[in-house]
């Protein structure tokens, strides 16, 4: 097998091959959901726990839709109404969890690093299904699904991330698994949001859609995350649409056969233009939300054989 994790919590630590193999299997999920019978029995006899501190309707029912397409037993905890609330610590939480012998915990939580502590202290595979700032793998994979169904590869292509990088794991996690497939990649918008040190990650960092979209393959925008935001970082949303907001005359600069992407939900009219998001000769959106159940479902079997393996050897 050429996928040796025990828990996937971020792209950082992935191999090429490895998104190659997940990438591949998730291929073969999307065939299983567009046909009659959408099931499987690859996860039958395992329960997957969704721990969710933070809400996330997509992610959530994304997960869970691809836990039970596997036939896993999938229980969803409600974080906000839990113990948390009364004090419990996150790892009074893991030990709570062990204690219930879950197979596969999904986990997504406010605080950077949050999910690697839970996933040193149970004995079940984790799913990072966004932590702070940190990383959001499993968007990053379904993102670069939906490219390479697109474009017919995922090498070489210019690839422009634009938008609120500063506070946006998804771009951490792109920006990550695009360089370890050999693209050029480009991070575009207002300084204010643009994170110090961008420019060493080995991405170019342009300030202005016009140049930063020039003969792109790929535009991906991404929303403005309100919710982390501390300060005055745009002088208004009128204002930031006008300059970053990606509408006909902006996209005009990327390739004519560019496809438009974004992780969702949208701002229409702040971060894109409303027909542009829906020009299905265009926009890969709705395609990038059927890919995100394909690549879960690809993760989780594949975490599952992993976990299986080491029972079997322990």
């Amino acid at each position: 097998m050429t996928f040796r994790a025990r828990h996937l919590l971020g792209i950082e630590q992935l191999h090429p091959i490895e998104i190659a193999t997940v990438l591949d299997l998730a291929d073969s999920y999307v065939d299983l959901s567009r046909g009659a019978v959408k099931h499987s029995d690859r996860l039958a006899g395992l329960t997957q726990i969704n721990m969710f501190f933070e809400n996330s309707t997509r992610t959530q029912a994304s997960f869970e839709l691809a836990g039970k397409r596997l036939g896993a037993d999938v229980m969803n905890m409600a974080m906000q109404a839990s113990s948390i609330k009364k004090g419990e610590t996150l790892i009074d939480t893991a030990l709570t969890l062990n204690a219930m012998h879950p197979d596969l915990l999904v986990v997504r939580h406010p605080h950077s690093g949050a999910v690697d502590l839970l996933a040193q202290k149970v004995t079940c595979a984790v799913l990072n299904a966004g932590d702070g700032r940190h990383e959001h793998p499993t968007q990053a994979l379904l993102d670069a699904l939906t490219i390479r169904r697109a474009k017919g590869r995922l090498h070489r292509l210019n690839i422009a991330i634009c938008g609120d990088i500063a506070h946006s794991r998804v771009a951490r996690s792109n920006i990550l698994l695009l360089g370890k497939m050999e693209n050029r990649v480009r991070l575009v918008g207002p300084p204010t949001l643009i994170p110090s040190g961008a420019a060493d990650w080995g991405v170019e960092v342009y300030d202005d859609m016009a140049k930063g979209l020039e003969g792109c393959d790929v535009v991906m925008m991404l929303r403005l995350q309100k919710e982390r935001m501390d300060g005055g970082f745009i002088p208004s949303e009128r204002e930031y649409y006008h300059r970053y907001g990606l509408d006909a005359e902006k996209l005009a600069h990327a390739k004519e056969d560019a496809i438009v992407m974004h992780p969702g939900p949208m701002n229409r009219g702040v971060e894109i233009d409303g027909t542009i998001a829906d020009d299905i000769n265009r926009s890969v959106i709705q395609e990038q939300v059927e890919m995100g159940v394909a690549v879960r479902m690809a993760a989780m079997d594949l975490l599952a054989q992993n976990l299986r393996e080491e029972r079997s050897n322990g």
